[in-house]
């Protein structure tokens, strides 16, 4: 015998819960998106560091292009900065990266994400006199 006062309620219930689910659902998926370009950006670093580190004239330029050439990050997004350390035997390169926070739903509710990593090499060319 069916009770006819429940029915639909599990439609109902449905209704109420999806949109929290679903907005869940599209939270992880944002959450997973930064860390994506968190591990990018380590990445860039490195890279950057690297290229830094055996450059024979420019290194912010190599620093550059090491650490756009590392990852499918947004070269609009990504800032590059190198300098020498004291003794003049190695470099340090900072990259820095805005994280969209584009996502529907999310990206209403939370800013860019600024991301940073740094990476120290000790250069492998020696260093030109005069710079």
């Amino acid at each position: 015998m069916s009770r006819g006062g429940d029915r639909g309620q599990s439609t109902v219930e449905l209704a109420v819960a999806l949109p929290f689910v679903v907005l869940l659902i599209v939270l992880i998926v944002q959450v997973a998106a930064v860390v994506r370009d968190h591990l990018l950006v380590v990445h860039g670093a490195r890279e950057a560091v690297r290229a830094a580190a055996v450059a024979l004239t420019d290194r912010h330029d190599a620093a550059v292009f090491g650490a756009r050439r590392a990852g499918p990050l947004d070269p609009d997004r990504l800032r590059v900065s190198e300098e020498m350390l004291s003794g003049g035997d190695r470099v340090r390169v900072h990259v820095e990266y805005s994280s969209p926070t584009d996502l529907p739903l999310v990206g209403v509710f939370l800013p860019d994400i600024d991301l940073s990593a740094d990476a120290v090499m000790r250069l492998e060319t020696p260093e030109v006199s005069g710079r």
